[in-house]
């Protein structure tokens, strides 16, 4: 089933809008701005990218990270996994990718295989120093933490500080030793208590701007190459 006849004419627009089916799974529309993840059919990660004019069972990629070992002719069958900021589901869809000048990949034959509650990007596992900073209250300052793991839309910490849902914080790490800190504007989602009196946060990034994620997606890309590359 192409996106045309899951999601009916309005599937290209940017603002989603409801099917008459009444089916939940049909109100949920593909739409351009979609950030991605294109893996092989065997789940291995090549790229991020957000999709973009998206036309029946057609659309294009635009990169935002580095490409694992394709050849600019290469044509593939691949898993495109996105989520969907307006509903809060994860989107698993499959397709036909050829790539196409500066970064971008035409994609046909594009299917939506499942959708459902579920975390959409890929997460880096880490063991990295890290900090919290809080703006107010009486824990406000900067406190150190742990990176435990990291994507694109957000991030879980180790402290033994305690915070509670919907806090914020300012999050800074160094992904690679290389690479300049980065800092993301978290708010607390989930919290775990842990039996040594530590906690582990999930979070989600805040007011991340395009360039944001696109640096925050390079780095998480170089990280996890690298992290292959030794194991």
């Amino acid at each position: 089933m192409s996106l045309f006849h899951l999601f009916g004419r309005k599937a290209k627009e940017e603002v989603p809008g409801k099917t008459d089916g009444g089916n939940t799974q049909k109100e949920l529309v593909v739409y351009s701005g979609m950030r991605v993840e294109v893996t092989t059919p065997d789940e291995r990660l090549l790229f991020v990218a957000k999709l973009q004019g998206l036309q029946g069972n057609r659309a294009q990629l635009y990169q935002y990270s580095e490409t694992r070992a394709l050849k600019d002719d290469e044509s593939l069958s691949v898993k495109i996994r996105g989520y969907s900021d307006h509903e809060k589901k994860a989107v698993y869809m499959e397709g036909n990718i050829t790539p196409l000048p500066e970064h971008i990949w035409q994609v046909e034959d594009l299917v939506v295989t499942r959708i459902e509650n579920a975390r959409a990007f890929f997460r880096l596992t880490t063991d990295l120093a890290a900090t919290a900073t809080t703006f107010s209250g009486l824990g406000a300052g900067e406190k150190p933490c742990k990176l435990l793991n990291i994507s694109v839309g957000g991030a879980c910490i180790g402290s033994e500080y305690q915070y509670h849902k919907g806090d914020k914080f300012l999050l800074k790490v160094r992904l690679l030793e290389d690479r300049p800190e980065s800092a993301m504007l978290c708010q607390v989602l989930r919290i775990i208590e842990r039996e040594d009196s530590c906690f582990e946060y999930g979070c989600q990034f805040l007011e991340l701007t395009e360039e944001d994620q696109r640096a925050i997606t390079q780095n998480i890309f170089a990280a996890q190459r690298k992290k292959r590359s030794t194991s």
